[in-house]
């Protein structure tokens, strides 16, 4: 399909009208998604009238804001007022926000027109979009593996051509680790940089909206999108905001990449290590300064992640009760056993495994031995970063240490589940920003992300060298692609 700039640029210079955009990106997600199952639900009817009035201020001469007439989809956990939000859970599935989350209002506000809501693991949970309540979403590479999680359905959707802008949350890696699984282009920013008002929570000191886009540049609009102070979210930083564009102009050279050796050491399959160092000699040719240093938390960041995201989602999801909100269960004969079963029904296998992880680490006798002690080394995390990025512009490492799984080879095995997301994890605990980015593929074809990584509020970083990797690569991204 298009690129953000050539649909903005088709617009203004009226080659094609947005209706016909719009219909033709819902025309392609009728036909193709059958396959892929990226959306829950599609907005057909509003999208084409937003759309009719798109093309009404072109034809006035009015000027276009940043995602003037471009389709964009949400994951369903980024609330939409009068269409369903159900976080992919049985426990929503009926549930319609009566408002909009701040990251949804900002897209609009910018003209954005929003076609869908996109599949993922429940409640966020999971890391490859077959914990979802209604059905596995698909890799548009190849359609017996997983697409990654929890974001599975933006990345799929923007893989396979079907939005040219998705946004979903990333908790623990999950943009980064779709992103990586499906070829495309995501970005987990700062903590505190996009406003958190309305997206359902699972561990809220993690989480955090981002962008997907087929390329840097189409990521960058989608962060632009919806970045900025909010007072509405008491976490929202108030900070100056660069001219992204301006600066993946300036490239890379002269600036300095930390290469931690924890990341390229066990574990890792030999393909990603290969490409990745590959691409590690591409950026030294273009400027950049390489050392290799050592980011000892590699490991040890999984356990303190999965307590603090576990103990912050059984106090979140405490308010699905059968009484405040969800599914209420029929059958009860009192209020004890009402929430029991409504919570029993409502819930997924994951989900109420990390409740009991959350509620036993918080719990009396054990706060001390599990929660505090995370919290104590999640300090560490943020300090080992704060002195690797004294020395470092970015710190680089594979986005993840496997290629994309067939569908099932892992779901019940949660702890080979958990493992997949060790390179991703502690960037949510320092509350830094990264970005995954298409490295290459493997024999089979498979996509390979790379993943730079930065000090607080300096994506215009990561977008310099994101982008002149990108350049260098001129990688071919269209999965449908005959022959393959």
């Amino acid at each position: 399909m298009y690129s953000v700039k050539e649909i903005k640029k088709g617009l203004e210079e009226k080659k094609f009208s947005t209706v016909e955009i719009v219909k033709e990106y819902l025309e392609k997600i009728k036909k193709e998604d059958k396959k892929i199952k990226a959306f829950i639900t599609l907005r057909e009817d509003e999208a084409i009238k937003e759309a009719i009035e798109v093309d009404k201020k072109i034809a006035s001469g009015q000027e276009l804001r940043l995602l003037e007439g471009l389709p964009v989809g949400l994951k369903d956990n980024i609330a939409t007022k009068g269409l369903k939000t159900t976080c992919s859970s049985k426990i929503l599935e009926d549930f319609i926000p009566p408002y909009d989350a701040s990251a949804t209002i900002k897209v609009r506000e910018k003209g954005g027109i929003v076609i869908g809501k996109l599949n993922m693991d429940e409640f966020a949970m999971g890391s490859s979009t077959e914990n979802s309540a209604f059905f596995d979403t698909k890799n548009p590479w190849d359609l017996s593996r997983v697409p990654g999680g929890s974001s599975g359905g933006s990345a799929a959707a923007v893989s396979a051509g079907f939005a040219p802008i998705t946004y979903g949350s990333d908790t623990g890696g999950s943009v980064r680790i779709p992103a990586s699984f499906c070829g495309v282009v995501g970005l987990k920013p700062t903590y505190g940089l996009v406003s958190r008002y309305g997206l359902i929570a699972l561990a809220s000191s993690l989480d955090q909206i981002g962008p997907f886009g087929k390329s840097v540049e189409d990521c960058i609009y989608g962060l632009e999108g919806v970045q900025g102070f909010d007072k509405k979210d008491s976490t929202s930083k108030d900070v100056k905001l660069p001219d992204y564009f301006e600066e993946i102009k300036k490239g890379i050279k002269g600036l300095k990449v930390g290469v931690p050796e924890e990341f390229f050491g066990q574990g890792i399959d030999k393909e990603i290590k290969k490409k990745i160092e590959d691409n590690i000699k591409i950026l030294e040719k273009l400027g950049a300064h390489i050392e290799r240093f050592s980011l000892p938390i590699t490991d040890t960041g999984l356990s303190a992640y999965y307590i603090i995201s576990s103990a912050e989602a059984s106090s979140n999801l405490g308010r699905y009760d059968g009484v405040r909100y969800g599914i209420r269960a029929e059958d009860y004969s009192s209020f004890e056993e009402l929430i029991v079963k409504s919570r029993t029904e409502g819930f997924g296998e994951e989900v109420k495994r990390r409740i009991m992880l959350g509620t036993y680490a918080l719990s009396s006798g054990y706060y001390d031995a599990y929660y505090k002690k995370a919290m104590i080394f999640r300090k560490k995390v943020e300090k080992l970063f704060d002195d690797a990025f004294d020395k470092y512009d970015v710190v680089v490492s594979p986005t993840l240490p496997i290629l994309p799984f067939k569908l099932g080879e892992k779901i019940n095995n949660p702890m080979e589940m958990y493992l997949s997301d060790t390179f991703t994890v502690n960037i949510n605990l320092a509350g830094v920003p990264a970005i995954s980015v298409p490295a290459g593929f493997s024999k089979e074809g498979l996509p390979i992300g790379m993943q730079f990584i930065g000090d607080k509020f300096s994506e215009d970083i990561l977008f310099r060298f994101a982008y002149a990797l990108e350049q260098e690569l001129k990688l071919d991204l269209d999965p449908w692609k005959e022959g393959r």
